[in-house]
């Protein structure tokens, strides 16, 4: 089996393969919600059912949020 050397990130510490899977799992999660989120904009243009857009943009903005301090957390990176 090869073996594979993460390459040094500026800030960053050198992960686990425990901690890369969970994030990869993570940012699979992320994407599912961004899917579905878009599907949610999909009734910007007056389709029924009409949604209330502004909720739809908080909402999406406090998930980022969210997914980004998850994958920090397992990151913990060594810098601001």
């Amino acid at each position: 089996m090869e073996t594979f050397t993460q390459p040094k990130i500026t800030g960053y510490r050198q992960l686990t393969e425990a901690e890369v899977a969970l994030m990869n799992e993570g940012k699979a999660l992320a994407e599912q919600v961004g899917a579905y989120i878009d599907r949610l904009r999909s009734h910007a243009d007056g389709t029924p059912p009409l949604l209330d857009q502004r909720w739809i943009s908080i909402g999406a903005t406090q998930l980022q949020q969210g997914f980004m301090a998850v994958i920090r957390g397992i990151a913990q990176p060594t810098t601001f």
